[in-house]
């Protein structure tokens, strides 16, 4: 701020920090530079100090300037301190010094501690007693998130802000860092973070671990079941689909056993894992193979090989759309040899024609028929056949 000839600035001080007041006067008469306190109380009269706070301190005076130092700023210093010249008439320029006050340590807490994936969590943050109100930011790992602030003013200016963050964790978020930052002026990189805890149901994965090619009869057949999960499955279950186990079957926790296979084995090979948070399951298509076989039919090289891991338990679905696309096809061929047939018969269609005397009906013997048929063309109606 600047009077004809006196310079100063405005001054922002964090609490209990030093401030520095400067008044500056630009082509100086010898004119007298003193500085007041916002209740217009001199604190220095050119290089005197009447006010008794010794927390005032020059720092430098010249004809030009006088540079003074306050020291463990409170609130209470907060205000316009003034800058005069005495000259005719006199001249002020003012300062104005604003205490920064930082918030205290941020308050980081949640509505659970451990959380199911699937499941929504609030997490709360606090920035409690600042001047001005603290801004609150989220961010989990690197992704910035959305929270809602509130604001509650206390005394002298001072604020406590509380910011609530909801989200829906997935089993992903396990282990993630949730970071809520404090934006203020008077302190940087502050921050607080806590780490998602998140169970989940367990992924299931069937390991052939014999034969390492096709399983042949005659020949042992050995599954692991892999599973994990949070909290680590209690219980893993082998079945087989819509039937019993061969007779030569032997279980033992998560593996499988079978010994001298043959096509009668044939069928789906369930694993199913189960915790706190629920179950899932993989399954594993046997197909046994004649001994003398090195590579699957091309029909079947695929289920040897298929191992489907849900968690979801979603049965399989046979596909109908190929059989109903056959039998469009074949609809549509014999409709279309109707059409030949018909366009064929209506091209071939013929008539002749025979030619009756007049009167040949009412003659008394065959002589007289000829006799009244001879030269009775002209007059006699046409009779149309048709044959196909």
């Amino acid at each position: 701020m600047q009077g004809q000839n006196l310079v100063t600035n405005n001054v922002s001080v964090v609490e209990g920090e030093m401030a520095i007041i400067s008044c500056r006067v630009k082509n100086n008469d010898d004119s007298v530079i003193q500085l007041l306190n916002p209740n217009r109380q001199t604190i220095y009269f050119r290089d005197v100090r009447p006010l008794k706070d010794s927390r005032f301190q020059l720092v430098n005076f010249s004809d030009n300037e006088l540079l003074v130092s306050l020291s463990n700023v409170s609130l209470s210093d907060e205000g316009r301190y003034v800058c005069q010249l005495y000259t005719d008439p006199p001249q002020e320029a003012y300062a104005d010094i604003t205490v920064l006050v930082p918030p205290g340590n941020p308050i980081l807490e949640s509505r659970e501690e451990i959380v199911s994936e699937g499941n929504e969590t609030e997490i709360t943050c606090t920035a409690m007693g600042s001047k001005p109100a603290s801004t609150i930011k989220w961010m989990k790992g690197d992704q910035p998130l959305q929270g809602e602030a509130t604001v509650e003013e206390l005394y002298d200016r001072m604020f406590t802000v509380t910011s609530r963050l909801r989200l829906t964790v997935s089993k992903e978020d396990d282990g993630v860092a949730v970071i809520c930052i404090i934006d203020h002026p008077a302190v940087k990189d502050f921050q607080a973070q806590k780490y998602l805890e998140v169970q989940y149901k367990p992924e299931v994965q069937i390991v052939v671990e014999f034969p390492e090619g096709l399983t042949r009869e005659g020949e042992n057949l050995e599954l692991t079941c892999k599973a994990k999960g949070k909290p680590q499955p209690h219980q893993i279950n082998w079945l087989k689909v819509d039937d019993d186990f061969p007779s030569h079957t032997m279980i033992s926790g998560s593996d499988l056993f079978i010994e001298n296979l043959n096509k009668s084995f044939n069928g789906t090979y369930r694993c199913v894992a189960s915790n706190l948070v629920g179950e899932a399951y993989d399954d594993y298509i046997l197909y046994v193979y004649d001994v003398l076989t090195t590579t699957p039919p091309p029909t079947t090289t695929t289920i040897n090989a298929f191992q489907d891991s849900r968690a979801d338990g979603a049965p399989q679905k046979i596909d109908h759309a190929v059989i109903g696309g056959i039998v469009a096809v074949v609809v549509f061929a014999m409709l279309c040899l109707l059409i030949v047939l018909g366009r064929y018969f209506a091209r071939h269609k013929g008539t002749y024609f025979t030619h009756e005397a007049k009167g040949a009906d009412d003659a008394a013997d065959a002589d007289t028929a000829i006799i009244n048929a001879e030269g009775g063309h002209n007059n006699s109606d046409d009779k149309k056949e048709y044959y196909i």
